[in-house]
Parts: C-alpha cells; sequence; structure tokens
C-alpha cells in the first residue's frame, strides 16, 4: 500500500491504506467523504436491558472538539497507553487530508467508559475511551470476506446488498482473518489503475510483512485494474473487488462498519 507513496515522492493518499497491496504509479487521491450513518447519532448505548438485534454495531466517532483522544488499557488506569490524534492526517502534515478518527465499539460500560477495536498492531488490539469524547451512532451495514470461498458479502440488516467475487492475499503473504472494520475512504483520481475507482482502508495489518516499501503494510478493500484476478489469491494481503459494485458501496457505508474477514 505505501509502495504507492513511495512512488510518488511521498504524497500519495491511497499509500496510507494500501502499503500491504502494491501497485503502479499513479496521481494522487483524494479522501472520500464517509457516508453518513442512517441512524441518529447519541452518546450512550442502549441499556443492558433493551434488546438489539445481532445485526446493530455501533461506531464511535471522535468528537471534533477533541484533537487527541487517549485509549486507556482498562477503565482503572491512571494514565492512556496510546493516543490518537484527531483528525487524523492520511498524507502527514497536510491538514487538509484530514479523516475524523473512527473506531468500532466493542462494549460499553455504564460509568461513562467505552471498548473500541484499534486500528493498531497486532490486529485486533482494543483498548477503553472515555464516552465524554466520541459520538456514538448504530450501523446495520457488515461486511463478510469468505477467504476460502473468494468471496464478499455486504449486509444491511438482514438484507444482502453485494456478494460477489474477490480476489486475495497470495499464499506468501495471506489477507489476515480477523474482525476489523473500515477506517477510511479515498477516491482514486484514476478509476482504472491499480486501485479502481475506490480504496477503503480497513484496520487491520499483514501478519506476514511487517513493513512494505516504507509503511506498515495496512490491508484494504479497493477496486481493480484487472478483473480476470478476482476469484484468485495474487495480492500483497489486500482484497480487490468488482469496481462498479465498491462505487456503490462508497455511497452507502460509513467509516466504522465491520468488516469480518473469514477463512
Amino acid at each position: 500500500m505505501r509502495r504507492l507513496r513511495a512512488a510518488l515522492g511521498g504524497v500519495a493518499a491511497l499509500a496510507l491504506v494500501l502499503t500491504a497491496c502494491g501497485g503502479d504509479n499513479s496521481p494522487r487521491a483524494k479522501v472520500k467523504n464517509p457516508a453518513p450513518t442512517t441512524t441518529s447519532t447519541t452518546t450512550t448505548l442502549p441499556p443492558t436491558t433493551t434488546t438489539v438485534p445481532d445485526y446493530v454495531s455501533y461506531i464511535a466517532t471522535v468528537k471534533p472538539a477533541v484533537t487527541n483522544i487517549g485509549v486507556f488499557a482498562s477503565p482503572d488506569q491512571p494514565t492512556p497507553s496510546q493516543t490518537f490524534s484527531n483528525p487524523w492526517q492520511y498524507v502527514p502534515g497536510d491538514p487538509s487530508t484530514g479523516v475524523p478518527q473512527t473506531f468500532l465499539v466493542k462494549s460499553q460500560r455504564s460509568d461513562g467508559w467505552v471498548e473500541v477495536l484499534l486500528p493498531v498492531r497486532p490486529n485486533g488490539s482494543s483498548g477503553w475511551v472515555h464516552a465524554s469524547e466520541v459520538s456514538l451512532a448504530a450501523n446495520t451495514y457488515h461486511i463478510v470476506v469468505q477467504l476460502g470461498a473468494h468471496t464478499i458479502t455486504v449486509t444491511n440488516a438482514r438484507d444482502v446488498i453485494y456478494t460477489g467475487p474477490v480476489a486475495i492475499g497470495a499464499p506468501d503473504t495471506p489477507t489476515p482473518v480477523g474482525n476489523y472494520y473500515l477506517y477510511v475512504l479515498l477516491q482514486a483520481p484514476d478509476p482504472s489503475g491499480p486501485y479502481g475507482p475506490y480504496a477503503y482502508g480497513l484496520s487491520s495489518h499483514s501478519d506476514a510483512l511487517e513493513t512494505f516499501a516504507g509503511g506498515d503494510a495496512e490491508i484494504g478493500i479497493h477496486g481493480n485494474n484487472d478483473a480476470s484476478a478476482l476469484g484468485s489469491s495474487v495480492s500483497h494481503g489486500c482484497i480487490r473487488m468488482d469496481n462498479a459494485a465498491i462505487t456503490d458501496l462508497a455511497k452507502k457505508l460509513p467509516l466504522g462498519t465491520p468488516v469480518d474477514v473469514l477463512a
């Protein structure tokens, strides 16, 4: 993914989210405004006595007034173990490329703490943030990638809105299995390029590659410039899908949407 950044002198936007995919030279991408959630934003999740459908997840978006959010290893820790800037810049040092810091909620406590999935190594890392520093919203979209079947399925509540073939990581650079979420959406300047028209960066990283062309080998879901590769295992870990489908999904899926990658 950051291979593209290296080819463009350190300023390519797709670099941040696609360092484990590889790719050839293309013009600078731009951030795409994420699709808004269709549900109202709240500051608390439903009480534990409320039955929440199993297809509902919650997205935590750091509030604009919070420029740095501390993430704690546990609610009883006095200081955060990590700090995330808000917004974060997909081109470091360029404020115009800021993206709201977004997490997928794992759980919430009644005393003002929210457990969130983090976009860092190791995959599956989580931590706790203050509920007062994030806005929470319900989300009914869900993505499942079946590596063995080479398919991606997107649902909204209980309705399947897309299913189709994908290309996944080659045997030496497999796509990591696990539970992740959509972290950033970028629009490619050339829709016929190696990333297709759009690229979602996930919260996951390659397990086979510690770095790739100077980057941290982040995993993405993106379009393609060779549809014949769909259904095969050829990438450095990223998930390639149909261009028309990802163009449609880019209008619908909010950042924070869960992505389950299954064997």
